[in-house]
């Protein structure tokens, strides 16, 4: 899971959702109105595919689920969930791009809740998952910080096996795509030198080249990095690190 920054979306889809709100808010039964208002024909032909495009755009590597970051993106996921608070069934903020295994099967309607009231779960567009979350890059697996953290990690599964085998598998590439992409910089060759960046960027699993970026300044990177010293260089120069972040 990675850091989203959040692309506004046109004006006019949001002055229209801004009066689904308002319907909502005065409805004998909030919650049944809401769940008329976003499986309304109009809603699906004019709100959706504006709302799931931005947020295909936002989307770590290509159009990855903002959860697990491995598998595409197909679902508009109310981070809270309807049944919870229907007023943020039209709220943009509220709003991530989820695979269906994500969003369907294994975060469904959950939604823990602290005893002060506020969310256990990270929403990647409004804090750093980062702070929460430890990526163990040699053994693909995510370690928690915080009591947070934990209830992300359990709620979408983010060990699971497929997940540590991508991200293993990217932490063996993205060496050697930096490496190409260093060389293609290093001979002014600039549109092979976009492709590579694309390539290491566009990976299922992006969560895994920024985490090798975010710990190859932090302390003990010599002995994370201790088999690839040139790779540690690439990630810790200035040059790549103002091209590529």
């Amino acid at each position: 899971m990675i850091r989203i920054t959040r692309a506004p979306l046109p004006q006019k889809t949001l002055t229209a959702m801004s009066g689904y709100t308002d319907e909502i808010a005065v409805a004998a039964v909030p919650k049944q109105r809401a769940d008329e208002l976003w499986k309304h024909t109009t809603v699906r032909r004019k709100v959706h595919p504006v709302v799931k495009n931005t947020l295909a755009e936002m989307a770590p590597g290509l159009e990855r689920c903002m959860y697990c970051g491995d598998s595409q993106g197909t679902d508009i996921d109310h981070f809270e969930p309807v049944r919870m608070n229907p007023l943020r069934t039209f709220d943009w903020n509220n709003h991530l791009l989820a695979c269906s295994l994500c969003n369907s099967h294994l975060k469904r309607a959950l939604f823990p809740i602290a005893p002060d009231g506020t969310p256990m779960l990270v929403d990647p567009s409004s804090e750093d998952p980062a702070v929460h979350l430890h990526l163990s890059l040699a053994a693909g697996v995510y370690l928690p910080l915080t009591d947070r953290g934990e209830a992300t990690r359990k709620v979408f599964d983010l060990n699971r096996g497929i997940l540590v085998k991508g991200r293993r598998r990217a932490y063996r590439a993205t060496p050697l795509f930096l490496e190409r992409w260093h060389e293609a910089t290093r001979k002014g060759d600039t549109a092979d030198a976009a492709e590579w960046a694309d390539t290491i960027w566009e990976q299922p699993t992006a969560d895994v080249v920024q985490a090798m970026f975010h710990q190859a300044v932090t302390p003990g990177a010599e002995d994370v990095f201790a088999d690839a010293p040139d790779t540690l260089a690439l990630l810790r120069d200035p040059a790549t690190r103002s091209a590529l972040l």
